[in-house]
């Protein structure tokens, strides 16, 4: 079993596991310590628990109450499977409103409103969106819950209180957006919970926290591209970004040309703003 830790919190953990058991291998007892719902990526296994015997595909959920006993096993599959895990703690489960009952099901089948959200959460972790994989990790969470309860949040009116909190948040996360900023830390120093402050945030501003953190790095990039005669990889390094391909593709998805294109036409090549503007013409 190979396991990459895409997060890692004391109240949520996103981990890719790649199983390559095969049917000639022997299954063994393991326990689950967190709550946890796994989404299967590809392959497929058998899920033991409960005295109950379950087939995953790619898809399916697996859904893990934290103490349960269980075993997997590949007996109809020769390439294992990955999974993306999201574990939660007890105090992160109740908060989001996870019932007993809906970890007690064991799986989940293949379904769409829960595929879509994995393959975002999965696309978060490789940097492709401007998602951070905790708040992937807790829509996909919403998402079971809806799925399994089947009942449709209802979107309670910011109030003033909530406002503030967003607003000087997001000041905050401006300042300080050079800085490592998490879900988890700015929450704490708003001083509510993660979920009601990625919710609280979200319905203010129209953005997740991540989200706005991530613009905030593009728009001090954008303005030191213009401006600064330093290097693209020290600007990267310097707003925030702590990969200098992750920030090439990011302002690339932005701003529809490289960052070393856009410090050009700052600088006066209007050559590249005028194919811009006839692409957007001709689309």
């Amino acid at each position: 079993m190979h396991a990459r830790p895409l997060l890692q919190s004391p109240t949520l953990s996103v981990i890719n596991y790649r199983c390559t058991m095969g049917p000639g291998d022997a299954s063994f007892l393991e326990q689950h310590t967190h709550h946890s719902l796994s989404y299967v990526r590809s392959g497929s296994f058998s899920y033991d628990t409960r005295g109950r015997s379950h087939e995953l595909v790619a898809g399916s959920v697996m859904v893990g109450h934290a103490g349960d006993e269980y075993t997997c096993s590949h007996d109809h599959h020769a390439c294992g499977d990955e999974c993306l895990s999201f574990q939660l703690s007890l105090s992160l489960a109740g908060d989001m409103g996870v019932s007993k009952d809906a970890l007690r099901i064991a799986c989940v089948p293949p379904t769409p409103e829960l595929m879509v959200y994995g393959e975002l959460a999965q696309a978060a972790g490789r940097g492709d969106n401007d998602i951070g994989v905790d708040e992937a990790a807790m829509l996909f969470v919403s998402r079971f819950i809806e799925t399994t309860s089947g009942k449709t949040p209802t979107v309670t009116p910011a109030t003033a209180r909530d406002r503030r909190r967003a607003v000087e948040s997001a000041l905050w996360m401006d300042a300080n957006a050079d800085q490592t900023v998490d879900l988890e830390t700015t929450a704490k120093a708003a001083g509510v919970s993660p979920f009601h402050f990625l919710r609280l945030f979200s319905n203010v501003l129209g953005v997740t926290p991540h989200q706005y953190l991530v613009r905030a790095r593009l728009r001090h990039a954008a303005r030191l591209l213009a401006d600064d005669a330093r290097s693209i990889t020290s600007i990267a390094f310097d707003v925030g970004f702590g990969d200098l391909s992750n920030f090439v593709r990011t302002f690339h998805r932005a701003a529809g040309v490289s960052p070393r294109r856009f410090r050009d036409a700052a600088r006066g090549d209007r050559k590249i703003f005028q194919d811009r503007l006839k692409a957007a013409a001709v689309g």
